[in-house]
């Protein structure tokens, strides 16, 4: 690997890792001024990360997605993406105190993989492959965002009393977290976008499958559980728009869903490999 490409996710892991305990800082002193540094040092660490991806697809010639470090180094850039555009539309410091944490242990966990650069398989070499993956990295990076909410909601509504001000630290009386209502309802619209897009991955996919070995679907360990991710998902859909459902149960289902996102990508891969298995 490049050296300046290793010092470009090297910096990425660190700054993201002092913005999540900025993160949670914030949670001890309510100083809104901590969340303000927090979320700039994820845009920087966006900025370097990106260019860090750029850098490493200039170098091997193509998109970075043909092993188990370039896949999670890019859906950690996805997470922090669509946590940072969910910040914008709806402000709720302590997301930050879920997701960056998770963006900074995908980052150890891939620094502690094989990041040398190796020849594209003639099966991956499809344009159909680079949607697969594109998709891939929207969903579960939104579905990254959504386990933070779904488990913000749980704590929120596990508490007996009104949620503590930070009047003390902003003289403004501003709730550390949110209405329930708030949360419900951005969980939704963040599982619905995500969902968007993984539906999009198992379409490109199964193009992409037939094209290589002939087949739409081979139920190989990562295209099943890649379903069963989609059925969770699909199952928090249907529930909402026939039956109502809201609070907890979605929520749970939503740490659920993330659960069965990161089993397809790692657990799959390590306990169950197949065709579509990283190494």
């Amino acid at each position: 690997m490049p050296v300046i490409e290793r010092y470009l996710f090297e910096a990425t892991f660190w700054i993201y890792a002092l913005g999540a305990m900025l993160f949670l800082l914030y949670t001890v002193t309510e100083k809104k001024r901590l969340v303000s540094v927090a979320i700039f040092l994820a845009g920087a660490g966006l900025v370097i990360h990106t260019s860090g991806l750029v850098l490493r697809a200039v170098n091997i010639g193509r998109m970075p997605f043909a092993n188990m470090y370039e896949f999670t180094i890019f859906f950690t850039w996805g997470l922090v993406l669509l946590y940072l555009f969910s910040h914008r539309k709806q402000p709720i410091p302590l997301l930050g105190t879920v997701v960056m944490p998770v963006a900074v242990a995908l980052m150890a966990g891939a620094g502690m993989m094989n990041g040398a650069a190796r020849p594209l398989m003639p099966a991956l070499q499809s344009h159909w492959m680079q949607a697969h993956v594109a998709t891939a990295v929207l969903a579960y990076g939104a579905f990254g965002v959504s386990f933070g909410v779904g488990v913000l909601y749980l704590i929120r509504e596990s508490q007996s009393v009104p949620v503590a001000t930070s009047a003390s630290a902003t003289g403004q009386g501003q709730p550390v977290l949110p209405a329930l209502e708030t949360l419900d309802t951005m969980l939704y619209r963040t599982i619905a976008f995500g969902f968007l897009f993984l539906t999009l991955v198992l379409i490109t996919g199964a193009v992409w499958a037939e094209q290589v070995w002939g087949a739409w679907w081979s139920w190989d360990p990562k295209e099943t559980w890649a379903l069963i991710t989609w059925m969770v998902y699909a199952v928090f859909l249907h529930g909402r728009f026939t039956r109502g459902w809201q609070g907890r149960r979605t929520a749970w289902l939503a740490v659920v869903g993330f659960a069965a996102v990161m089993f397809t990508l790692f657990g799959v891969t390590w306990l169950m490999p197949g065709l579509h298995s990283y190494n």
